[in-house]
């Protein structure tokens, strides 16, 4: 297959986790793929590297999806790589872990940074990308949100009400960037990561971990190659799919009230 016919994504926050398994399994299918990162940039690199063993043309950007000039560089860097943009996958976010029952918390300036990376940062992205995604006739945008979103509880008030307007962001541009574009959003539940074992430590990670699996309808939590691979769908296989939430949650929004919220 020649870079001609090579489609192309973008993958914003895919150093690691579920942003680095999309670009993984977007190579594997015959994608090009820019990745970005603000910290990471050994595990960028690395991730690079295994999607060019996997094929993939691959483009590295650092940069701070809150900040406009970021989502041009990643625009930018598909377009002269490949002259074409087909997905993107706004996969980076941020969070403060607090007691969702401390109000003292949080404050103005976690909600204003929370907001600006996972709403801001998203709704930019997407604004740049639009007209190189319409161009080629079949583009797809997937925002990685989170049931947080869905039920209010998670990591912080702040990150839980951001994901909910994450979520009401997809909707909305679903309706209006159609029919060129599909807008989706994946609510996953708990996603097995460093980041998130970081975030709560050693003992909590263990213990909601456990909770989770021992109360789930189905048992189990979500990695992030369960995620990404539901990105992928979204972007190659759900054709008459826009404006929807899939909850990949192993059916926590059924009721389960996850530990760190008590």
């Amino acid at each position: 297959m020649s870079d001609a016919t090579r489609k192309a994504a973008i993958v914003t926050g895919s150093a690691t986790g579920v942003g680095a398994a999309t670009v993984l399994g977007l190579a594997a299918r015959g994608w090009n793929v820019v990745i970005n990162y603000s910290r990471s940039e050994k595990q960028a690199h690395e991730t690079a590297a295994r999607a060019r063993a996997a094929g993939a043309d691959v483009r590295v950007v650092r940069g701070d999806i809150a900040e406009l000039a970021t989502a041009e560089a990643l625009a930018g860097a598909a377009i002269e790589a490949w002259g074409r943009l087909d997905a993107v996958v706004n996969n980076a976010g941020t969070t403060t872990f607090a007691r969702q029952s401390d109000l003292a918390a949080v404050d103005a300036a976690d909600f204003a940074r929370i907001y600006a990376v996972n709403v801001v940062g998203a709704f930019q992205m997407c604004q740049v990308a639009a007209p190189h995604l319409k161009a080629g006739g079949d583009g797809a945008i997937v925002n990685i949100s989170s049931i947080a979103g869905v039920t209010g509880i998670g990591s912080s008030i702040a990150y839980a009400a951001s994901k909910g307007a994450l979520n009401t962001l997809t909707i909305s541009l679903a309706r209006v960037i159609g029919p060129e574009i599909r807008v989706n959003a994946i609510c996953p539940g708990m996603v097995t990561s460093r980041w998130l074992r970081d975030g709560l430590g050693d003992e909590i990670y263990e213990n909601l971990k456990k909770g989770l699996e021992d109360s789930l309808p189905l048992a189990k939590v979500s990695t992030p190659e369960d995620v990404a691979e539901a990105a992928i769908w979204l972007i190659e296989g759900a054709g008459l799919v826009t404006g929807n939430l899939l909850l990949l949650d192993g059916g926590q929004h059924l009721g389960y009230a996850p530990l760190v919220a008590r």
